[in-house]
């Protein structure tokens, strides 16, 4: 199986491509146009600022790229938050695949800090993607911006008030929370990623 993993500027693609090679995979990382587009899947990870990350993308002609996708894709925080429409950080338009804004968490409580750090759990859980797994599996996140819940919506977490955890929307699926660090219910979730690519 051909897996890219977008190379573009933001952090953690190392931890994805570890997690990928725990599960026998060995992803090509990759920002060119053709390499992705005839991958069997791809995912779109990292760590980063919504407003300067879609200027790279769109430098690099990748935002066109990427929305024009047709197999399955798998992004992953920023990923997941910069293929909605319009994220709060920097006031930025991002990629659209998911008609919902981008918000940033506001706490009135001294104890609900932000970001949205550690581990927490997944709730709603509501496709493939969660095969095998319990409600209120624990995950890692990390987070200042979130997803509300929607149409797209296929796993909740609740700080300060319920958000997206995890969404679709056709062959796009994405994640707030890291898989790549959530140790054994994160290496199910990718598996259940790659087993849909097979299917």
């Amino acid at each position: 199986m051909k897996v890219a993993v977008v190379k573009y500027n933001a952090g953690n693609i190392y931890s994805v491509i570890h997690a990928l090679n725990r599960l026998g995979i060995e992803p090509l990382v990759t920002d060119e146009k053709n390499e992705i587009e005839h991958a069997d899947c791809v995912i779109f990870p990292g760590q980063g600022e919504a407003q300067k990350t879609m200027e790279y993308l769109r430098a690099h002609q990748l935002d066109q790229v990427i929305k024009g996708l047709k197999q399955p894709v798998l992004g992953i925080c920023i990923g997941m938050q910069l293929m909605c429409a319009h994220s709060e950080e920097g006031e930025t338009d991002c990629l659209g695949i998911f008609n919902t804004t981008v918000k940033r968490f506001v706490s009135t409580e001294q104890s609900l800090k932000i970001p949205h750090m550690g581990w927490d759990t997944l709730t709603e859980l509501d496709s493939a993607l969660f095969k095998g797994l319990q409600e209120n599996s624990f995950v890692y996140f990390i987070h200042s911006y979130y997803v509300p819940v929607t149409e797209y919506t296929i796993a909740q977490n609740n700080y300060i008030h319920p958000f997206s955890a995890a969404i679709r929307k056709d062959n796009f699926y994405a994640t707030q929370f890291h898989p790549e660090k959530s140790g054994r219910i994160g290496e199910q979730i990718l598996q259940n990623f790659l087993n849909i690519v097979r299917t």
